[in-house]
């Protein structure tokens, strides 16, 4: 690897690596059957409006991953406020992510970060849950 790892990293990847995973998922994402109309409708549906999301997902994996400033933004309150993201979205994001990470990544980088997006999409599909759960029922603890 060319770069010179952050000793607070989480596991060994570069930001090129990072950069590449991001393009190649989000090119998938952008026509996917299900997720790619719930996307176009939130980031737009131009190169240009795309690069800019991507540019802000890719900080904000740079930060959760290689501990770089630069991401401000709230993934939470982002897929709650939606308002078209449901629970069931999840796992095909999720299955979509593995391909690409699995196809772009060595094996132990790749693990790596798709056992970090199972954690990370776990709670913002309870986050989600509870959105739409009436105000009378127990919220989901996982």
């Amino acid at each position: 690897m060319s770069h010179t790892p952050n000793p607070l990293q989480l596991f060994d990847i570069s930001p090129a690596q990072i950069d590449a995973v991001m393009a190649r998922f989000y090119a998938r994402i952008r026509v996917h059957p299900q997720l790619g109309p719930i996307f176009n409708g939130h980031v737009g549906t131009t190169d240009a409006e795309w690069d800019t999301h991507i540019a802000l997902i890719t900080r904000f994996w740079r930060g959760a991953i290689l501990r770089e400033p630069g991401y401000d933004g709230n993934p939470m309150r982002a897929h709650m406020q939606a308002g078209n993201v449901r629970p069931e979205h999840f796992d095909p994001w999720i299955a979509l992510f593995e391909e690409v990470a699995t196809q772009t990544l060595p094996a132990d980088t790749a693990r790596a970060w798709i056992a970090l997006v199972h954690r990370i999409g776990r709670g913002l599909r309870m986050g989600v849950e509870d959105m739409t759960r009436p105000t009378s029922d127990v919220p989901s603890l996982g």
